[in-house]
């Protein structure tokens, strides 16, 4: 298992996002001259690449079974946010053909022009710049994001990695030895938290800004839902656009949450070992190593809150407060 490629997962992003011209022609080298997202998607590949080596690759089959359960279901997070990208944009480009409301000359979004843009032919090149401008953005956001929680991902299955290393440690030989394999692992362990706080840094802004639009949006979207015409194109780009928001905030909450558990599994994990005929200094390690592992890792941006399903209720709820305002007001007046 020496040679396991960790990036193969997120392999459909970097593709997508090296087409947007957001990733780097050359892995080893910055480009100044991109644009400023591309900022991100290097630091975040650089971190993955200096984490990720052959040290803390899978040692066996079932380590290599272990951690692609993970990622499968990561791929259909990503397939099922892409389903509500897209049906969102189609509904959204659509909707002025179908209700008949391109004969105005309105466009997908209310948008002002220094141009008058109901004459042909610039109306037509002014409808597909809007909705070339917004896939863009949508699917750039969108491979970013998922890219993000990509990295809770590969620190959780580093977890689950040394917690299979852990289980099965023999520390009924000689002391040497013992130690020496108790070393691998704590260094293993090491790395692990040192990427996962490299992470935490990386996302506290865009987590952050991403928590506080989703729930904004959630709620306004809730609220367009009530306004317009039911089973609409309009009705459906506004459904769509709440699915994907959904979604892409439940992936982020949902692999912080599994990197908090995964993390709290060492303890348990290193006691499962083959310890009880190690002797004393042996044991003595052990004991510092499940005291010092019982502290949960958590990805906590500006140590406002935790990506935990817990905040994903919260999110939803808040979401919801704002509906809730909306309507009131939009009925009072």
């Amino acid at each position: 298992m020496e040679h396991f490629d960790w990036k193969l997962t997120i392999c459909t992003n970097v593709f997508i996002l090296r087409m947007l011209g957001l990733w780097p022609k050359h892995n080893d080298k910055y480009e100044f001259n991109l644009y400023f997202l591309y900022t991100i998607v290097v630091i975040c590949f650089f971190a993955l690449l200096h984490t990720l080596t052959q040290a803390i690759n899978p040692r066996t089959v079932k380590q290599k079974v272990l951690i692609e359960k993970d990622l499968k279901l990561w791929t259909q997070m990503y397939l099922m946010l892409s389903l509500c990208c897209i049906a969102a944009l189609l509904f959204w480009a659509i909707f002025p053909i179908l209700d008949g409301s391109y004969r105005e000359g309105q466009l997908p979004f209310i948008a002002w022009y220094p141009f008058d843009f109901g004459v042909a032919p610039v109306y037509q090149i002014t409808y597909i710049y809007q909705i070339l401008s917004t896939s863009i953005l949508a699917i750039s956001t969108m491979n970013i994001d998922t890219l993000m929680a990509a990295t809770n991902l590969f620190a959780g299955a580093q977890f689950d990695i040394l917690c299979d290393n852990l289980k099965n440690l023999d520390l009924s030989e000689e002391e040497s030895k013992c130690k020496e394999k108790l070393k691998i692992c704590f260094q293993h362990h090491r790395e692990i938290l040192s990427f996962g706080k490299r992470t935490n840094k990386f996302l506290n802004w865009i987590v952050f800004l991403q928590f506080f639009t989703s729930a904004v949006s959630i709620g306004l979207v809730m609220f367009e839902l009530t306004i317009i015409p039911p089973f609409s194109s309009e009705f459906y780009s506004a459904l769509s656009y709440g699915g994907a928001l959904t979604v892409e905030t439940f992936t982020y909450c949902w692999y912080g949450n599994e990197l908090t558990l995964k993390s709290s599994n060492l303890a348990y994990a290193i006691f499962e070992a083959e310890w009880s005929m190690a002797n004393v200094e042996v044991k003595r390690l052990i004991i510092f190593f499940m005291l010092r592992s019982q502290k949960e890792f958590t990805i906590s941006p500006f140590n406002l809150f935790h990506l935990s399903l817990e905040t994903f209720v919260k999110i939803l709820k808040t979401g919801w407060s704002y509906f809730a305002l909306v309507h009131s007001v939009n009925i009072q007046h």
